[in-house]
């Protein structure tokens, strides 16, 4: 069994051939399609975060809407760049949206990906200090965020507050009991990936890693789901860990599928995400649904995983990414086990 859920990055241009073509398209038909995908029977709705981009940006009004308009449907973000975040309002914004979907939150975080503008976590009003690069803030922002979620008091009362205060040191208000164990670290690398597993966060490996062997890349993605699960269990962590992959998955069973992703990308790409960095990009997946299930039968990565994110064109609207949701749960999921 995995869990299946869908990845919308919530792009939206002017372009009369675009089906969300304003910031409110994109917000509205996230919230339709997290409803749809519900009542399919997916298990998830997942956004992406992008700043200076026409994509989603701030995620915790989104993810607010979304938890009041479903009931069941896991709730998360595949990532927020924690370079941006203010770790302790981040926390008031997460809770207050997990306690209004009930608990259902699965909060993907990172130290960041290549953006739109240079530095752009500076027009935020941040730096790193000195020493210190723009990914070590990012995962110590997200230190102080995974630590505060803890609800241990910190903060010393006022001795004349305007209303009365619970004994002890305050804590962040409000704050929601168990999101702490749905954080997960969006990892690059074997790395981070061990890294998170220290600290006790789940796992996000996206569709680009770094090339770190020169193999395939969901032989590297498996791997390092491997590392990660191997440093879990040496950190002595109680509680199962939870990883998830993302895949652009599309089967091909009407005209309107072939016209789009008939002649799709099928083979792993090479490319360099800084200066420094050769990183390796994950395949698509576009073929008719018996050709479909072999080729991902051999997707080792997906077999490690315990949850599966299918990164969906948001910009063909609601209706057919409902359709493209419900043909891999219907057709393709029963066949591989997964349902």
């Amino acid at each position: 069994m995995k869990k299946i859920g869908f990845l919308s990055f919530g792009h939206w241009t002017p372009s009369p051939q675009s089906g969300a073509r304003s910031a409110a398209d994109v917000l509205l038909q996230s919230i339709d399609l997290a409803v749809a995908a519900e009542e399919l029977g997916a298990d998830g709705a997942y956004f992406r975060v992008h700043h200076f981009a026409r994509q989603l940006a701030s995620p915790f009004p989104l993810l607010a809407a979304v938890g009041a308009r479903t009931s069941r449907i896991e709730i998360g973000t595949a990532v927020i760049d924690m370079r941006y975040e203010n770790p302790m309002y981040m926390v008031e914004d997460a809770s207050s949206a997990d306690l209004i979907a009930g608990g259902r939150l699965q909060l993907g975080i990172s130290r960041g990906s290549p953006e739109q503008v240079i530095d752009g976590w500076r027009y935020f009003g941040y730096q790193p200090p000195e020493g210190q690069t723009d990914a070590d803030m990012g995962r110590r922002h997200a230190e102080i965020f995974y630590d505060l979620l803890r609800g241990q008091g910190f903060a010393q009362p006022n001795p004349r507050p305007m209303f009365p205060n619970p004994p002890g040191l305050l804590r962040l208000e409000p704050l929601s009991e168990g999101l702490r164990d749905r954080i997960w670290w969006g990892a690059g690398s074997n790395a981070t990936a061990v890294w998170a597993a220290k600290l006790g966060m789940n796992l996000q490996s996206s569709t680009l890693k770094n090339d770190e062997t020169g193999e395939a890349f969901h032989v590297q993605q498996a791997a390092q789901i491997r590392a990660y699960r191997a440093a879990w269990k040496e950190a002595g962590h109680v509680r199962e860990p939870r990883v998830s992959v993302s895949r652009s998955i599309f089967a091909l069973v009407d005209d309107r599928d072939r016209a789009y992703f008939g002649n799709g990308q099928d083979e792993d790409q090479i490319g360099f995400i800084d200066e420094r960095t050769r990183a390796i990009f994950g395949r698509g997946y576009a073929a008719e649904p018996e050709a479909l299930i072999e080729q991902l039968k051999a997707d080792e990565a997906i077999a490690e995983a315990d949850t599966l994110l299918l990164t969906v064109p948001n910009q063909l609207g609601v209706a057919y990414n409902s359709h493209v949701i419900e043909t891999i749960l219907t057709q393709i999921a029963p066949a591989l086990g997964w349902r």
